[in-house]
């Protein structure tokens, strides 16, 4: 019969030992899960390729804004494009790795062409007479027409290909073909361009993320609450939830599927890490259970806070960033589960600590360790270095 036991251990940050082992054999790298969505862990991805095929990335598919907002208005489904983005980010690059597909999915549609044009091109496209799907073999090209056609064949007359990702279209007529189900469409895309890792969608569910500002401003959409393609928010946010509606938001209920549930009780290392706070951290601990199947795994938790300016952080230092973690994370919990339990280390530049050494007394009154590394180097100064966050991480794992 097995048995389950807890052992403690020092950890040495970076560890060489254990970094060699794990570029020596990837295939076997510990299962670090991420929870995040954008492009803010995309150098770290390709980075961490290299020590390990096992990372786990959980994505938030709430994306209103560009090309997958136009999917999401025509088919009412879940943004695409963060998804392809982690896939692409994960994807092997070398020939094994069949870089036509890679550079076919992202390819997108010109911003200013004619729309019948785009029309046009996209059926040559799907007859296989594209100099772009031309160039890829067998059986691929053909499952690749075929994903585009069920687009075709269900696009409304008006949909606008201005812009459009070619990988995101993809992605959405496997979705439609799928009986409206991501995951086989994930799997395929994942053996199309040989993916070292696995990405899921927090949830399938066709959700809107609402923030309430302090001032009492709502904003419906991930797209008006980023400060990317509108002006950054005024005022702080107090709270966010995920909706079934845009018009007359209210929160809905969102459970997290068991085959996700399983992912994060089997990680090794759990990371919360940079990137918008709200829109693509705390999104993901929205959907119900979450934060129990977080607990439920006794493996070390990190916050990887934002060095670079993020919009949605208005008014947060970092102790109340933490405190706000905390606070959602807490929420879909029993009250007896402990801080510990859900967040461990938050691992920061040694340059914030020597800037504010009083952080280090704030951020262990909440029950949790600061830990000052080397996370900016000369090459990505004023950010984190993916490498260097790579290495540190799987170091603690």
């Amino acid at each position: 019969m097995s048995r389950q036991l807890r052992i403690a251990r020092r950890a040495r940050l970076p560890d060489p030992v254990r970094l060699e082992r794990y570029r020596t054999n990837p295939a076997y790298g510990p299962r670090l899960l991420f929870f995040s969505g954008g492009t803010a862990l995309r150098e770290s991805s390709r980075k961490l390729i290299r020590y390990t095929h096992n990372s786990i990335h959980l994505i938030t598919p709430f994306d209103s804004g560009g090309s997958s907002a136009k999917l999401r208005r025509a088919f009412r489904m879940l943004a695409v494009g963060d998804l392809r983005n982690r896939l692409m980010a994960l994807a092997d690059q070398s020939v094994l790795g069949q870089p036509a597909i890679f550079e076919l999915f992202k390819h997108r549609f010109p911003a200013d062409a004619d729309p019948r044009e785009l029309r046009g091109r996209l059926a040559r496209m799907v007859d296989g007479r594209d100099p772009r799907i031309a160039t890829i073999g067998h059986p691929m090209r053909k499952l690749i027409r075929a994903h585009l056609r069920h687009f075709q064949e269900q696009m409304p007359a008006r949909f606008d290909l201005r812009g459009a990702n070619i990988g995101n279209l993809i992605l959405a007529g496997g979705y439609l073909n799928q009986g409206r189900h991501i995951d086989p469409v994930i799997y395929l895309f994942s053996k199309l361009v040989e993916v070292r890792g696995m990405v899921r969608p927090i949830t399938s569910s066709n959700r809107h993320l609402v923030a309430e500002l302090e001032d009492g401003t709502v904003l419906v959409g991930q797209h008006r609450i980023t400060g990317k393609q509108r002006p950054p928010i005024a005022s702080p946010v107090a709270r966010v939830y995920l909706s079934r509606r845009q018009r007359k938001p209210e929160p809905a209920v969102t459970v997290l599927r068991q085959r996700v549930a399983e992912q994060i009780t089997s990680a090794d290392l759990i990371c919360y890490p940079m990137g918008s706070f709200y829109s693509s951290l705390i999104a993901n601990l929205l959907v119900e259970r979450v934060s129990a199947a977080i607990a439920a795994n006794d493996v070390p938790k990190v916050f990887v806070p934002n060095l670079g300016a993020d919009p949605e952080q208005l008014g947060l230092d970092l102790p109340t960033l933490t405190q706000t973690l905390i606070r959602y994370l807490r929420a879909g919990c029993d009250p007896t589960v402990r801080t510990r339990e859900l967040l461990q280390l938050v691992l920061v530049d040694e340059a914030v600590v020597r800037a504010n050494p009083e952080l280090v007394a704030r951020i262990e009154a909440l029950d949790v360790q600061l830990v000052a590394a080397p996370l900016v180097t000369a090459r990505s100064a004023p950010l984190i270095d993916g490498e260097q966050l790579v290495q540190l991480l799987l170091s603690l794992a």
